[in-house]
């Protein structure tokens, strides 16, 4: 017994570590999907060591609910069998006694969640590309709690899952548990159903769904816009979008964009640039979209040029982040680089740039991307068919 009662104490601190360690991965997936304005986590260190991006993509989510609350599911479910033997004595918890060995239960649940973790491991490092770490140490608490409730000398993991079988059978054996099973089966299929479908908790999947069409490889579709006006050059509605071409969102709206000024007439797209990174823009608290400056400031000398669309496209799909990288990008464009280069980094350059981040910031603009449309200000990235809709009842016909 005295084994035994060291086993459940060393489990329930590893579950107590775990239930942090997600609670932060659930803010950390918050922030990335639901808060625009949120800063970088701690656990985003570079491109590859990366939580922020993990949470943002389609493989955070199972079912349409974020791993990390499955994770504190999970947990709870451990600390609910740590303590069953005491909690079948409660009315309200009497159906606990149909868990007759809890640490066999807990040896193969963790067992599953480990296997589970070392797919969602492998879909991080060769699929994602990305590491979350904190994702990563709750990969090991998993083992370790499958490990700690075996029993290696009497079966191991094997016989854990066989017991658990046995006492599942034996559970639903019994008329109202079979009953009381059957329902909250019925319920979760029914929740699971329900948020698999609206992705009411995924956010980033039903965003990836509806911007499909315009985010790679389908760029090169849209992307032949030349010149420095897009659209109709004397036309009665203006669309400005206030972009910064770092952001994650940007290429796929401005493709957007494109597709819009070439379907529907009556419309011209006006770009200004609100680049969200400290070096230029005074209003930001902490480094965010870093070389967004230096992609804006060539956006603004490429007009000069006649060649603003050309470039747009360019810093949109490459995202460089120096100017190094800008120029070795379109040094067979069909721009006079050393010109390019003066005006990038004129006062003119950086005096039209203060003016388009103050303007925005005086708007009431401080996230990408933004449209404004007729002064109706629309922050992030609607779906296409409500920006032609919008258009539609302005006056825009199509072509």
């Amino acid at each position: 017994m005295e084994k035994e009662m060291k086993k459940k104490i060393s489990i329930a601190v590893i579950a107590i570590i775990g239930i942090i360690t997600t609670i932060k991965l659930a803010i950390i997936y918050y922030n990335a999907n639901f808060n625009p304005y949120a800063l970088s986590s701690f656990c985003s260190v570079n491109d590859f060591i990366d939580c922020d991006g993990i949470a943002k993509t389609t493989e955070a989510q199972f079912f349409g609910i974020p791993l990390a609350y499955w994770g504190l599911f999970f947990y709870g479910f451990v600390f609910l069998m740590l303590f069953a033997p005491k909690l079948k004595n409660y009315k309200l918890f009497k159906f606990m006694e149909v868990f007759k060995n809890p640490l066999d239960y807990l040896a193969s649940l963790g067992l599953l969640a480990f296997l589970i973790s070392m797919v969602l491991l492998c879909l991080s490092l060769f699929e994602i590309n990305k590491l979350c770490v904190l994702c990563a140490f709750t990969y090991i608490l998993n083992l370790l709690i499958g490990c700690i409730a075996t029993d290696f000398k009497n079966g191991g993991f094997v016989h854990s899952i066989k017991q658990s079988f046995i006492d599942f059978i034996d559970a639903i054996k019994i008329k109202k548990y079979l009953i009381a099973f059957i329902a909250v089966m019925v319920v979760a299929a029914g929740f699971l159903t329900y948020a698999g479908t609206t992705f009411v908790f995924a956010p980033q999947v039903k965003r990836q769904l509806e911007i499909k069409e315009f985010i790679h490889p389908n760029y090169k579709k849209y992307k032949n816009a030349k010149g420095n006006i897009l659209g109709d050059e004397n036309a009665k509605i203006v669309i400005y979008v206030y972009s910064d071409y770092q952001c994650p969102i940007c290429p796929a709206q401005n493709i957007m964009m494109y597709k819009l000024a070439k379907e529907m007439k009556g419309i011209q797209i006006i770009h200004k640039n609100l680049p969200l990174d400290t070096e230029c823009n005074p209003y930001l608290q902490a480094p965010f979209h870093k070389g967004s400056c230096i992609d804006a400031r060539y956006a603004i000398a490429a007009k000069k040029q006649g060649k603003f669309w050309e470039m747009n496209s360019i810093l949109f799909e490459k995202k460089p982040q120096t100017e190094e990288a800008v120029l070795e990008l379109v040094k067979d464009k069909g721009f006079d680089l050393d010109k390019l280069q003066e005006d990038a980094n004129s006062p003119e350059t950086a005096k039209q740039l203060k003016e388009e981040i103050n303007t925005a910031h005086s708007k009431g603009i401080n996230g990408t991307p933004t449209t404004v449309i007729n002064g109706k200000i629309d922050i992030g990235m609607l779906q296409y068919n409500e920006y032609k809709e919008m258009v539609k009842k302005l006056g825009a016909e199509e072509r």
